[in-house]
């Protein structure tokens, strides 16, 4: 048998792992023996073909490996519930000041807020911050 059908045979045995254990360094090295069949194919030695075989499989586990743990270490961009009303704009409906008495038109709902400075107060038609929100009332600047 030729080798490159060896260097596929490892390929694949290396893809079963990769599958059962969703570790992507099987991927990596299987891709390096595609890459070593790939040698035999085109004439290189057997020395070649290890060498090209070692060369690809650490430079992908090298490079692809650190970004795709950069990847998953990433918080999600989606931010979803009281989390994705932070940092919007808000209409005041009522002054607004730090008795928590007044009201504000946030993402076409009426809530409750309040001033995250005690000597700052907002009237009617302003625009506002959020800030946080506390409970059901939002702290807005």
């Amino acid at each position: 048998m030729d080798p490159w059908v060896w260097w596929l045979i490892a390929a694949v045995g290396l893809g079963i792992p990769l599958v059962l254990t969703a570790m992507p360094e099987f991927g990596m090295v299987a891709v390096g023996a595609v890459a070593g069949a790939i040698t035999d194919a085109l004439g290189g030695g057997v020395v070649l073909q290890v060498i090209v075989f070692c060369a690809v499989s650490v430079a992908l586990v090298a490079v692809v490996r650190p970004m795709a743990v950069r990847s998953r270490q990433q918080q999600p961009g989606l931010r979803s519930g009281v989390e994705a009303l932070k940092g919007r704009q808000a209409v005041v409906l009522e002054r607004v000041d730090d008795s928590g008495g007044g009201r504000i038109k946030l993402a076409g709902e009426i809530w409750s807020a309040r001033s995250l400075d005690p000597d700052q107060a907002y009237e009617p038609g302003q625009q506002v911050d959020v800030v946080e929100i506390d409970g059901a009332t939002a702290v807005v600047m």
